[in-house]
């Protein structure tokens, strides 16, 4: 799921839906034709033209079967799905992120998509991104968009620093990488700001590159936490940043990503890990004459691997036209159309035909170094793991934010993720 700031609100959700006529327990019928409703979660403009467009194309080319839209938002989604799932007013077609489907999936919410799929979708995406949505053997989702992890940095201070400039091929190290902070930390700029508001995700999906796994499911399914060295690297590197060597600022652990583009812009820092999208903030945003370049997220024992939540497609298990709902996605999803969404959301595509689309692999605008990262690209750890979320909020979320604010030590927040969590995930899985 973007971490972007959303904008529409959930009154405007609960309002459009009504105004849309959603009513699930229909058979979606309308002038003698099959209507399907799709819950878009687009935002940008560009997206949502994108969107909006490829419905209009779709509607054009099939007078039997039209096509709703339906804007959703981000910002409520989750609780907006639960309430029309149970009043049986879902979307036929809905739009979501793979770390959202788990709850959606085990509730039978949603319907298993493995024999409705057309071959083609199923070859096309790898099954690395398949895994992000399958749920207890299970396809909930059609895992479509998804976005690497990357640094932009300031390239004119780069220049200056003399620093070696990292390529996907060969990146920094996560040691190099606080060794190169350091470095670019001088009077009145810091090397790097780590915006981290939302520590958990970041840390986790990151972490995989050291090898961190944190979440290990046993032989009878169930899954513990366990927190070894790998699990350390990232966690530790952002601490030693923050509180040993000053090389990142401490203000910018309570931000989201997009309130560190002004220090950014302003030189106030020389790098900032965001989500791949944010470039176009950089690009709507920055001054006249920023230079900036977008560089490889360090690497680890594991080399780039990342983890990824992809946004995703599903249908809803009450919809009474699942196979003229797939045929729906088979179609906005098909390489052409998979590369005009890509662009809307400046994210990845997950089809292999889509990402090797000419117009991906320019260095422009860091493009390139992107579509390089696709292939590290893996299932985020927590992704099928039942209490999940309630880990997140209850017991992660501030741990990390001690730790990384110098207020508790390793050990402790290793005793907090571990102890505490096993707890909550233990009443998920009795």
């Amino acid at each position: 799921m973007r971490a972007a700031v959303r904008t529409a609100a959930a009154a405007a959700t609960a309002l459009a839906l009504l105004l849309t006529g959603c009513g699930g327990g229909g058979d979606g019928r309308a002038d003698g034709r099959i209507t399907i409703r799709f819950q878009s979660l687009a935002w940008q403009k560009e997206s949502v033209d994108a969107n909006k467009q490829l419905v209009k194309e779709w509607n054009a080319s099939h007078p039997d079967v039209r096509v709703q839209y339906v804007q959703g938002s981000w910002d409520s989604v989750h609780d907006q799905l639960l309430t029309s799932f149970e009043g049986d007013e879902a979307p036929d077609v809905i739009h979501d992120a793979s770390d959202d489907l788990a709850d959606f999936a085990y509730g039978g919410y949603l319907a298993d998509l493995r024999t409705l799929l057309p071959g083609r979708l199923t070859a096309d995406i790898p099954q690395r991104s398949w895994r992000t949505s399958t749920f207890d053997g299970g396809v909930y989702g059609v895992p479509f968009l998804q976005e690497p992890r990357v640094l932009i940095a300031n390239t004119k201070i780069l220049k200056a620093s003399g620093v070696r400039i990292p390529t996907p091929e060969k990146p920094w190290s996560w040691t190099e990488f606080g060794q190169v902070t350091k470095e670019l930390t001088g009077k009145g700029r810091y090397g790097v700001a780590w915006p981290l508001k939302e520590p958990v995700s970041v840390t986790l999906n990151l972490g995989l590159s050291a090898g961190g796994e944190l979440f290990h499911r046993g032989a009878d399914g169930k899954v513990t936490l366990a927190m070894d060295d790998g699990d350390l690297v990232v966690p530790r590197t952002i601490h030693d940043q923050v509180n040993t060597d000053q090389s990142a600022a401490r203000t910018a652990l309570g931000m989201g990503g997009g309130d560190t583009l002004p220090g950014l812009f302003g030189g106030k820092y020389a790098m900032v890990p965001l989500g791949f999208s944010y470039r176009q903030q950089v690009v709507e945003q920055a001054p006249k004459g920023f230079e900036w370049t977008v560089l490889p997220a360090p690497a680890g024992s594991a080399g780039p691997a990342q983890g990824v939540s992809p946004q995703t497609l599903s249908v809803a298990e009450d919809s009474p036209h699942k196979k003229e709902a797939v045929e729906f996605i088979d179609f906005l999803l098909r390489p052409a159309n998979m590369v005009r969404l890509a662009k809307g959301d400046w994210m990845l595509p997950t089809g292999k035909e889509a990402l090797a689309d000419p117009s991906l692999h320019t260095s422009d605008r860091g493009w390139a170094t992107g579509v390089a990262l696709a292939g590290a690209l893996r299932s985020a750890p927590a992704q099928s793991v039942r209490g999940y979320p309630e880990w997140k909020d209850k017991v992660a979320t501030p741990a990390y934010q001690e730790y990384y604010s110098g207020a508790i030590d390793a050990a402790e927040l290793r005793k907090r993720l571990v102890e505490d969590g096993n707890r909550v995930l233990a009443r998920y899985q009795r």
